[in-house]
C-alpha cells in the first residue's frame, strides 16, 4: 500500500505502534490518541507521522481532516474500571462518531477481539460462533464493550455506506511486546502464571509482521454490510508451551497456577483469513526469540 492517506487510532499501543511505523514508510499517516507517552509520540513524529491529540471519547474531531483513504481503528480505552456506562461511551459510542467523521473513506478497519466469543473449551471458534463474555473473570467490562463496539460499527457502516471490516484479534505479539513478554517478566520475578484448569490453554499467536502484511488485503474485503474476519496466526500454541520455550531461551522456570479465575482457551478457525492473505510467515518460536532479543536481551541464556 503506497501513497495513501491513512488514519490510525491508538498508535501508541502494542499493535498499532509497529503498524503505524510500517505504513508511514510509503504513505501519509495521521495518528490520533491522548499521547500520554511522550517518547512514543516523539518516535511516531520522527517517522513522519502527523500526530494529533484527540480524546476519542469526547467525539470532537474538529482538529482532524476527514479525507482519509483508510482508517485503522486500534484505539481502546482501558481505564474504565467496572463502569459499563463509561466502557460503552468511551469505546462503543466513540467509534460510531469517528466513522461519521470519516464517512468518505474507501474502507474502515475496526480491531475487535476474541473476547467477544463465548468460551467453548478446545473447540475452534469461527466468525459465526456464539458471542459471550469470556473476559469477565479478569476484565469486568471488556467483552461487553467489544461486543458493543461491533454493534455500533455494523450500524455505522450501513448508515454512512462506509465499507467496513471487523478483525477479531487473537494474541498479538512481537518486538513491541505482547502476552508472552508479560509471561517472561513474571518468570523473571518468580511470579505464578495463572492458567485455566481446562488445560492446555490454547491460543493463536499472531506476530506483528504478519499483522502488518495482512492489512492491505483485508482492507480490500471491507463491505456494506460489514465483513467480519478472525485475525490470528496459523499456529495454535498453549501458554504452557510458549512459557516452556521462553524457559529454554532464558534458563527460567515457569510456575503455573491452575485456576478457574483466569481466561479460558480461545482457539480461532482462521480459514477465512487464510483465504484472503495466505498463510502466516513468522513461526512462533522465531517470533518469541526475536521478541526477547529486542526487549530483554540480558535475559537470554549465555
Amino acid at each position: 500500500m503506497q501513497g495513501k492517506k491513512i488514519l490510525i487510532t491508538g498508535p501508541t499501543g502494542q499493535v498499532a505502534f509497529p503498524v503505524a511505523l510500517a505504513f508511514a514508510r510509503d504513505n501519509e499517516v495521521w495518528a490520533i490518541a491522548r499521547f500520554s507517552d511522550a517518547a512514543k509520540k516523539a518516535t511516531l513524529t520522527e517517522a513522519g507521522i502527523k500526530c494529533v491529540t484527540v480524546d476519542l471519547a469526547s467525539g470532537d474531531f474538529s482538529a482532524l481532516p476527514s479525507d482519509f483513504d483508510y482508517v485503522l481503528n486500534f484505539a481502546v480505552a482501558r481505564d474504565v474500571g467496572e463502569d459499563f456506562d463509561l466502557e460503552l461511551r468511551s469505546n462503543a459510542e466513540s467509534v460510531g462518531l469517528l466513522m461519521g467523521h470519516c464517512r468518505n473513506a474507501k474502507a474502515f478497519l475496526h480491531v475487535s477481539s476474541g473476547a467477544v466469543y463465548q468460551a467453548d473449551g478446545h473447540n475452534l471458534l469461527t466468525e459465526t460462533s456464539a458471542l459471550g463474555d469470556n473476559h469477565r473473570v479478569m476484565f469486568t467490562t471488556y467483552s461487553v464493550g467489544k461486543i458493543g463496539q461491533e454493534a455500533v460499527v455494523r450500524y455505522a457502516a450501513r448508515q454512512f455506506n462506509l465499507p467496513t471490516v471487523i478483525c477479531r484479534l487473537n494474541v498479538p505479539y512481537g518486538n513491541n511486546g505482547g502476552w508472552p513478554f508479560y509471561h517472561l517478566l513474571m518468570m523473571q520475578n518468580g511470579m505464578d502464571i495463572p492458567v485455566h484448569v481446562d488445560k492446555p490453554n490454547m491460543y493463536n499467536l499472531f506476530h506483528e509482521e504478519d499483522i502488518v502484511r495482512s492489512i492491505p488485503k483485508i482492507l480490500e474485503t471491507a463491505s456494506v454490510p460489514t465483513n467480519i474476519v478472525n485475525w490470528c496466526g496459523d499456529e495454535l500454541i498453549s501458554i504452557e508451551e510458549w512459557c516452556a520455550y521462553i524457559g529454554e531461551l532464558t534458563n527460567l522456570t515457569p510456575k503455573f497456577n491452575y485456576t478457574t479465575e483466569t481466561l479460558e482457551s480461545v482457539m480461532f478457525d482462521n480459514s477465512k483469513l487464510r483465504g484472503i492473505v495466505g498463510p502466516s510467515q513468522v513461526h512462533w518460536k522465531d517470533g518469541v526469540r526475536r521478541m526477547i532479543e529486542t526487549l530483554a536481551p540480558a535475559a537470554l541464556a549465555k
